[in-house]
């Protein structure tokens, strides 16, 4: 009776406690259910030696800004932090001037068109040209003017942005013997007078019998024994010199980017690169030519010792056709639109039809006829060299005129406004009228005249076997100067300066008002400033 009463008293007891167990252990696990539920459900199992509590705390973040990077977890290694990029700044555009300049007469050439690389600009008054390129580099720089022919250099723009071209006037230059294809041996366009001052001169080595071709500011001349020199018109510095081992006796002539020369010694035509001399081309005759080339078109007329006058294609290097005339030809070949007009040992002069090689005519003169024939407004003027004398024909073949002097006339008339001017043996130059003949003035040299007359800017000038050079007012015929060094041609030169030939050396003159320094053409002058007025 006691034992169960007993249990029947403790049985409600141990209820009372399991129940209150009961709660605890529901009111424990709902704590650590809302802890989860705050920590975050997806928690990572804790490192070794991390107590409890430090995970179930969670801590309030303050709000960041949103340009900030979220924190990262704290049981998660951070990751380096990546640089912030770097805006590129811009790149300076970059620019090259150059300044372009008459090469004849120094002075800077305004409203040019400037090409460099693929860019263009034109240039400023002070003749600058602003371009903006890429880069710095090696490039190729091409410059044009109206009035001008078109030139291209390549200038190295790295050590400096600054470089200077010389572009050149076509009616400023002499290309050819007599000046042009009608052999009028006048320079109308230079404007170049006594008094003269000397500015370089240069020994050929060897007799200079005629004269230099100038063109872009470069000079080339052949001496007796064969040598062709390239010489600068500004400095008198040798660009080149071609020694070909042959005698010469005829001026060169410019055709386009080269250089066309005739010899006597083995009969050959040669055509040499201007920039460096190169043999270009060698095209055998089997005669010797002292016929100076006249080139139309890439056509190069001239005759031979054999008596045959040759129209040879310098392109296609073929003879476009070739002329029979039985006599020894040495006169250089003048040139009408239609014609060609070369003068022979018989005494005859040829008139070739220019396409066909033709004869179309051929009046007579009293002698041998040595040098080159000049065409002047229908009129063409043949000396006689054993026929002492200068006569006229229109180019229809009539004789309108003839002047005899007595004595040998290897010179080649020079004709210039009206009037002809030649010289002969007897040491006399003349000026004729070119309508009848008549005499307008003369002047006795002193020596045999055997050269060219040249008329420049209105002087005409001739040479003599007595070394001297007269240069006498074509109008007046007045001397205006007498050079101490001469002998068959006298002058030849550009815009910029004449070249007086002696008997192996040449001289560059230019007149003495220019002036002493020229402008330097790298830098513009800055204008003057205006004075105030006091007040």
């Amino acid at each position: 009776m006691t034992l169960s009463f007993l249990s029947k008293a403790v049985s409600p007891q141990r209820t009372r406690a399991e129940r209150q167990r009961r709660r605890l252990v529901v009111v424990l696990a709902a704590g650590l259910a809302s802890g989860c539920l705050l920590g975050g459900c997806g928690s990572v199992a804790t490192e070794p030696g991390t107590s409890t509590s430090a995970q179930t705390q969670t801590r309030t973040q303050p709000a960041r800004h949103r340009s900030s990077p979220p924190r990262a977890h704290p049981n998660v290694p951070n990751k380096p932090a990546r640089p912030a990029k770097l805006q590129r700044k811009p790149k300076r555009p970059r620019y090259v001037i150059v300044t372009v300049v008459n090469g004849d007469t120094n002075r800077r050439v305004a409203g040019a068109t400037v090409s460099v690389g693929a860019r263009t600009a034109s240039s400023n008054k002070h003749g600058q040209a602003i371009v903006r390129v890429r880069r710095r580099a090696t490039l190729i720089v091409r410059a044009s003017a109206d009035g001008y022919s078109t030139r291209s250099q390549t200038f190295s723009f790295r050590p400096t942005s600054r470089r200077t071209i010389r572009i050149y006037r076509p009616a400023l230059q002499w290309p050819m013997y007599g000046v042009g294809p009608t052999r009028t041996q006048a320079q109308t366009a230079i404007r170049l007078r006594p008094p003269f001052r000397v500015v370089w001169s240069r020994s050929l080595r060897s007799l200079v019998e005629f004269p230099a071709v100038v063109s872009d500011g470069m000079a080339y001349v052949a001496n007796a024994s064969g040598t062709v020199w390239a010489i600068s018109m500004r400095t008198g510095a040798v660009a080149w010199s071609r020694r070909l081992r042959t005698r010469m006796a005829a001026s060169p002539a410019v055709a386009g980017k080269s250089l066309v020369v005739h010899t006597m010694g083995n009969g050959t035509v040669y055509v040499l690169r201007r920039s460096d001399g190169r043999i270009l081309l060698r095209k055998y005759i089997g005669s010797p030519i002292e016929s100076s080339p006249v080139i139309e078109h890439g056509i190069d007329y001239f005759g031979s010792w054999n008596g045959r006058v040759y129209a040879f294609d310098l392109r296609r290097r073929r003879f476009r056709w070739i002329f029979h005339s039985g006599y020894k030809i040495t006169a250089a070949a003048a040139l009408s639109r239609t014609s060609v007009f070369i003068g022979d040992y018989g005494g005859r002069l040829l008139v070739l039809n220019k396409r066909s090689g033709r004869l179309r005519f051929a009046p007579s003169v009293n002698g041998k006829i040595y040098g080159a024939a000049a065409l002047y407004r229908g009129r063409v003027f043949v000396p006689s060299s054993t026929g002492n004398s200068l006569t006229a024909f229109t180019t229809s073949g009539r004789r309108l005129w003839t002047r005899v002097t007595g004595n040998y006339v290897y010179s080649s008339p020079a004709v210039w406004r009206g009037r002809v001017f030649f010289g002969s043996y007897n040491g006399v130059f003349y000026c004729l009228s070119a309508a009848s003949g008549r005499t307008l003035w003369t002047l006795q040299t002193g020596g045999p005249i055997s050269g060219a007359a040249v008329v420049v800017s209105g002087v005409a000038y001739a040479g003599n076997f007595h070394h001297r050079i007269y240069g006498v007012g074509a109008l007046s015929g007045r001397v205006l100067i007498r050079f101490p060094h001469g002998e068959y041609a006298p002058v030849s030169g550009n815009g910029q300066r004449l070249l007086f030939h002696g008997y192996s050396r040449i001289w560059a003159l230019e007149p003495k008002s220019a002036k002493e320094t020229a402008e330097k053409p790298g830098r513009a002058r800055k204008p003057k400033r205006k004075a105030r007025s006091s007040r």
